[in-house]
């Protein structure tokens, strides 16, 4: 792989802290005074040039309760 440039490289990292701290990119984007349509489009675009980009934090959308009777 290449090396990265200085924008590729930050936008990465954004990625990469949102990861590792499980939040969503729109959580993350929001703490960080990102804008999230550029943080998305900027991962997508980092896929489609070939880096290796970290998993999104989905949090659970249900949580599973129980009755009692």
């Amino acid at each position: 792989m290449t090396e990265l440039t200085s924008t590729q490289a930050y936008w990465l990292g954004h990625l990469f802290h949102a990861s590792s701290r499980q939040l969503a990119l729109s959580e993350y984007a929001e703490g960080q005074g990102l804008d999230l349509a550029a943080l998305l489009a900027w991962e997508q675009r980092l896929v489609v040039q070939g880096v290796s980009v970290p998993p999104r934090h989905r949090p659970k959308r249900f949580v599973a309760v129980e009755v009692a009777r």
